[in-house]
């Protein structure tokens, strides 16, 4: 077996990692707290949000700046673009689709279970995607037992996500909340890089695909325009206590009008 170092740039790629899923996480958390306050239609805009925040940025990004630290003793490692693209794509996906069934009836524990199962096994399956996506001169093997921990950890993270999506409000909550989520990504993606093994061939052949580096640039970029966009759109809306303040407003309204009884024209209560 070839000797594997996950910490290649020592304790650089799993803090920046870690700061990153809690980020993603923390933004995601603020989108959905608006989703609930606001509402009807428009809270799916939201949702379509923090499925890029937190599948995008928490999960997705932290993914791949820590296998900017992996490293392989001797051999060169190439990533297949198409499905290292196809991975960031399932962990919007997968994150996107637990949101809108937790919202649709996060209450019942069917519901959230289900949000959470179904989360958990698409983050883990954009573990393995990722991890797919390396070529290199080696044959690579995953140890079933640590594989099955890291899927647990996965779907126990992800329905703990959704949990707080639907309860936690306030700067002082989301933030906590979201360094627990960082903390439940990162302990994933280490433990199912735990499971990995990796023998090279006898003979070194020459590997195709992008060097890690080079997906560097247009992360940082496409990164950027997501986070600034999203946090320009919370910046720019309403406050949640201005939010809550016009629901409490037409709450008032509405009882109101229920408590007052239809007249005529002539101020008589119609039957």
């Amino acid at each position: 077996m070839s000797p594997i170092d996950h910490f290649a740039h020592g304790l650089l790629t799993p803090v920046l990692a870690y700061i990153m899923s809690s980020v993603g996480s923390m933004l995601g958390l603020l989108l959905t707290s608006r989703a609930r306050l606001i509402g009807g239609r428009e809270a799916r805009w939201w949702l379509i949000g923090a499925a890029l925040a937190i599948g995008g940025t928490g999960i997705w990004t932290m993914h791949f700046i820590a296998m900017l630290g992996f490293s392989v003793d001797g051999l060169a490692i190439r990533y297949d673009v198409p499905l290292t693209a196809a991975s960031a794509f399932l962990a919007v996906a997968v994150v996107g689709a637990g949101l809108f069934l937790a919202a649709h009836d996060g209450q019942r524990p069917q519901f959230l279970l289900g949000g959470g199962v179904l989360t958990g096994l698409g983050v883990a399956g954009m573990h393995y995607l990722g991890m797919a996506a390396m070529n290199m001169s080696a044959h690579v093997s995953y140890d079933p037992v640590v594989v099955t921990l890291s899927v647990l950890i996965a779907v126990a993270a992800a329905t703990v996500a959704l949990w707080f999506t639907l309860r936690v409000s306030g700067a002082l909550r989301i933030g906590g909340a979201a360094l627990v989520m960082g903390v439940a990504v990162s302990g994933m993606h280490y433990t199912g890089m735990y499971s990995m093994s990796v023998a090279s061939h006898p003979e070194m052949a020459p590997v195709s695909g992008a060097r890690a580096i080079d997906f560097l640039l247009p992360l940082i970029v496409g990164l950027s325009v997501i986070t600034v966009g999203l946090l320009l759109t919370v910046i720019l809306s309403p406050s949640e206590k201005e939010l809550r303040s016009e629901a409490e407003f037409r709450e008032r309204l509405r009882g109101r009008d229920e408590g007052v009884p239809e007249v005529d024209l002539f101020g008589t209560p119609r039957v």
